[in-house]
């Protein structure tokens, strides 16, 4: 008893799904995908299998429609089942059990669908997919406003509780995930997951710099971990490392400013700072000399 979206972004290939209900843990029970594969929806009543057995037949060569119908066919309880999938080429297939608990119903678009079942108001999976089909930015916002829309419009019956957003580039290992958040217990599932999304695209910021370092790069780190500590200004460890590669890029004074502040968050990132190698952490020896702290040996 949820509302749901799965998606294929056509500019990146990723695909993807995101859910909010009024049930514990939803994601660990709707939310499936796979890189080059597919992502699926499996909801109302909902039977977890059909997320992996899904998958497998789609990587296996099935097309979405023949896929679902198969596995719909061996369900004695198919009739209380919302299920959606969508596959590595946007093709997509969903099924609305004729037992699922109005309001309930489906609604299909290029390379997506969107879903519901027990919702307060029938306008809750159109609004979802308009939304999808009009919104910019990256797959795994325009699926996280898309779920905000059918929220606005109504949203579950019972209220909210947990809400997922599941990501997966076009192409990688099964176990591959660009964004894998989750909100298990929540009173506002929906902004709590804003909230993480936020913070997910701030560390990835910090991995790019990460990667950036070790090539060298070090302004370019320090622009990257500036970007990433901007987006979550609270965030201490981000702060650490955005004044350690500052410090490495050259701007030495206001990299040793946000280590500083850092440690007086947390005197434990100065026990820290003084184990760092200058391999590890190029801007270390700068900073520990600007702040009067020797390096552990």
């Amino acid at each position: 008893m949820t509302y749901s979206i799965v998606a294929r972004d056509p500019e990146t290939g990723e695909l993807g799904v995101a859910v909010q209900s009024h049930w514990f843990s939803v994601g660990s029970v709707v939310s499936w995908a796979e890189p080059a594969v597919g992502a699926v929806a499996t909801q109302s009543i909902a039977e977890p299998a059909y997320g992996p057995r899904l998958l497998e037949r789609l990587a296996a060569g099935a097309r979405p429609r023949d896929a679902l119908e198969s596995l719909l066919a061996e369900d004695g309880g198919a009739g209380y089942r919302q299920v959606a999938v969508v596959d590595a080429a946007g093709e997509v297939a969903v099924h609305t059990g004729e037992g699922c608990i109005p309001e309930a119903g489906h609604m299909e678009g290029g390379g997506f669908s969107a879903q519901a079942n027990m919702m307060r108001s029938a306008g809750v999976w159109p609004a979802i997919a308009e939304t999808f089909a009009t919104v910019e930015g990256s797959l795994a916002r325009r699926l996280l406003t898309s779920l905000d829309a059918g929220e606005a419009a109504g949203g579950d019956v019972r209220g909210r509780q947990s809400a997922a957003l599941l990501v997966v580039p076009a192409v990688g290992e099964p176990w591959r995930r660009a964004v894998d958040l989750r909100v298990e217990d929540h009173p506002e599932p929906l902004a709590e997951l804003r909230r993480l999304l936020r913070l997910r695209e701030a560390y990835d910021l910090a991995t790019e710099a990460d990667d950036l370092v070790g090539e060298g790069r070090h302004a370019e780190a320090g622009e990257c971990y500036r970007r990433g500590s901007e987006l979550v200004p609270d965030n201490v460890e981000l702060r650490f490392w955005a004044g350690l590669a500052l410090a490495a890029a050259g701007d030495v004074s206001g990299g040793a400013a946000r280590v500083s502040e850092a440690i007086e968050a947390s005197p434990g990132w100065q026990e820290l700072l003084g184990r760092l190698a200058p391999e590890v952490a190029p801007g270390a020896d700068s900073v520990r000399a600007a702040l009067g702290i020797e390096r552990r040996r």
